[in-house]
């Protein structure tokens, strides 16, 4: 190895934009959050999925600096949430699910009362106020009184307003709650635009297959502890571990189904009258290579079909539904 091979500095990879570690939140005698720990990698987009009373909320009223956590440590850009509130505050813009607004103003000075709270220089403002309208979709509606709104358009007021000081991180809790299904399609749609523009979101919904549409990493908590944490793609390789393939074969005979239950990565073979349920450890075989495996044994298969797995399934095969 030469000197400057020898020499050259380790490259370590980036630091999490959120890390939270061991955090504890208690309400008197309820222990809402238990031990909860994860990192967030700038320009992810994290789903945070669980019950009522899991500890969601309360999770993102810390990383808000709105809640001091009795123990346990939250960093948002390296910077402590307790000890450095201002400077943390500076770096996110949080949605709660129940926002008030100002009835009495109209949409453009609603977000102008917030630009100047943000100390965006007022020259700089009406440009500002123009783009975060106008990304939002509420251009036509700037001279509305926020009264005259409808919830959804309402979301997407509140959404703009904590885009104004352009934000590394985005907390939103349960931002689709409460509206129609197209204004659930509208919030998904500008959800999907901040993530192309690099914003780094921390989203909680009970909307899980939406969520499966656009988030890049998914936490499952329960009881205030996370239950799974990973991409879509490993916690449905986590699910599937015993996955139900539904085969049909033009030669099912008793011998070649007792060779099928004989493959080493078979957990069962469930025989019904048009078909065979063959119970798969994919975590050992993938579904490819079973149908490989299937061929190789002279099975000629008509129906070859894999349960899908989808994010409500995931969803209640790891939680039991209780709270802390």
């Amino acid at each position: 190895m030469s000197e400057p091979e020898k020499n050259a500095p380790e490259i370590l990879p980036p630091a999490p934009l959120v890390s939270v570690e061991n955090l504890h939140v208690t309400y008197g005698k309820t222990h809402a959050v238990r031990g909860l720990s994860f990192a967030i990698p700038r320009g992810e987009v994290f789903g945070f999925i669980g019950p009522n009373g899991a500890g969601k909320t309360s999770t993102i009223k810390v990383l808000a600096t709105l809640l001091k956590p009795n123990s346990g440590r939250a960093l948002v850009a390296g910077l402590d949430v307790v000890r450095e509130p201002h400077a943390v505050r500076r770096k996110i813009g949080y949605m709660p699910d129940f926002f008030g607004v100002y009835d009495d103003l109209t949409a453009s000075e609603y977000l102008h009362f917030f630009a100047a709270a943000y100390k965006i220089p007022s020259a700089k403002r009406r440009v500002l106020i123009g783009d975060v309208l106008a990304l939002t979709d509420l251009t036509e509606k700037h001279d509305a009184p926020v009264d005259a709104l409808s919830r959804g358009m309402k979301q997407r007021l509140g959404l703009a307003r904590v885009l104004l000081h352009d934000p590394d991180l985005l907390l939103l809790d349960e931002p689709a709650s409460g509206l129609d299904p197209r204004a659930r399609i509208e919030m998904r749609e500008l959800l999907k635009e901040l993530q192309t523009m690099g914003k780094t979101i921390i989203v909680s919904s009970h909307i899980l297959h939406e969520l499966a549409q656009f988030c890049t990493h998914i936490g499952i908590v329960e009881r205030g502890q996370m239950v799974a944490n990973g991409s879509l793609a490993d916690i449905y390789r986590a699910l599937s571990l015993r996955r139900t393939i539904h085969v049909q074969l033009a030669n099912s005979t008793p011998e070649i189904i007792e060779k099928i239950r004989a493959l080493p990565h078979v957990a069962s073979v469930d025989e019904q009258p048009d078909r065979l349920g063959v119970q798969l450890r994919e975590d050992e075989m993938s579904v490819e290579e079973l149908a490989d495996a299937l061929h190789a044994l002279g099975a000629r298969i008509r129906m070859f079909q894999p349960d899908a797995m989808d994010m409500e399934t995931a969803f209640m095969k790891l939680t039991e539904g209780k709270t802390a």
